[in-house]
């Protein structure tokens, strides 16, 4: 089944072929795995605070949508860490918590595409009508965008929780292994969880391939006044294919899993990892990072904050030289 599952815990197969591992092994994982997400929350957060820093970035649609994207990657770093970890030590937890992480994992690992395809919208509107793109673009009406964002984001996943808080209202104060699975009692379920994120990426796709076109077409035209800024927008939407791209793989993860599942017990405990750290991790860690440090305003205020403040020395104070 693809689905978000994936990027949320660990599958039951998984957890039966990782107690196959040895300690020392499992620790290293654990700890490259707790580096990697440490590292990049760390970039994320940085990046944040540079947005923050600046009024102009705060009031600019362009950058409170990346700003978005940022938070959002944050948050669900730390939430697939934690399924991560708990898997790891086959700790148990209350369904309602799992509930809870498991929401705020699906919900991020949804907003990411159609974050995406907000932002393609706002440069579409920048190319193709300049004039208005202020009118348009308002601090207020992106983060009504982003409020929208979250509320499509949030629909899977709350379906399964209400309907199990319907039919099993004692099922949440039960202990268990944190995983999608568990909210999924009916069948109905996966199938739906299946087509809302089909019709998902479609839909973003539809959305950045309609932008690219129309952006391309003012750029070629002999009245566009700023050639050079609907090459940039073409660039940028052309990036945002890219990161839906990397979407996608995370979307797949499951897919490989169960492909991968068909090996033998020690190649497949490897394979797992490999596919977990490359497929569902990095693409989620690289996407925001990539699109910020090839943003020129970005990325000057970037290394002014934290690049150039890392090599500056605490100098003495200067003597007076008179008596």
């Amino acid at each position: 089944m693809a689905n978000v599952s994936g990027s949320l815990s660990l599958t039951h197969l998984q957890l039966q072929t990782m107690r196959l591992a040895t300690t020392e092994e499992r620790i290293f994982k654990m700890f490259l795995v707790l580096g990697t997400h440490v590292v990049f929350i760390y970039i994320n957060l940085a990046m944040l605070f540079t947005l923050w820093s600046k009024p102009s970035f705060r009031h600019t649609a362009r950058y409170i949508l990346f700003a978005h994207m940022l938070f959002n990657d944050t948050i669900h770093l730390a939430i697939t860490l934690a399924l991560y970890m708990l898997g790891n030590i086959y700790l148990f937890v209350v369904r309602v918590a799992c509930a809870f992480m498991v929401l705020l994992s699906s919900c991020t690992f949804t907003n990411a595409p159609l974050n995406l395809a907000v932002m393609s919208l706002e440069r579409y509107t920048a190319v193709c009508f300049p004039l208005r793109h202020s009118e348009l673009a308002t601090p207020r009406r992106t983060q009504l965008a982003v409020g929208l964002v979250w509320a499509l984001g949030v629909i899977n996943v709350l379906i399964d929780v209400c309907a199990l808080f319907l039919t099993e209202p004692s099922f949440f104060l039960s202990p268990a292994l944190c995983t999608l699975e568990h909210l999924q009692t009916a069948g109905w379920q996966r199938e739906k969880g299946v087509a809302l994120n089909t019709l998902l990426f479609v839909s973003v796709t539809a959305v950045l391939v309609y932008t690219y076109v129309a952006i391309m077409l003012e750029a070629r035209s002999a009245s566009s006044s700023e050639p050079g800024s609907a090459r940039r927008a073409m660039r940028t939407v052309l990036l945002h294919a890219l990161q839906l791209g990397l979407s996608i793989m995370s979307f797949m993860y499951v897919v490989l899993e169960s492909l991968l599942a068909k090996l033998p017990p020690a190649v497949y405990t490897q394979m797992r990892f490999i596919n977990f750290m490359v497929v569902l991790i990095l693409p989620r860690c690289l996407s925001a990072l990539i699109y910020g440090l090839r943003d020129k305003a970005f990325r000057s205020a970037f290394r002014q904050h934290f690049i150039c403040c890392s090599v500056r020395r605490v100098e003495p104070p200067h003597r007076s030289t008179k008596h």
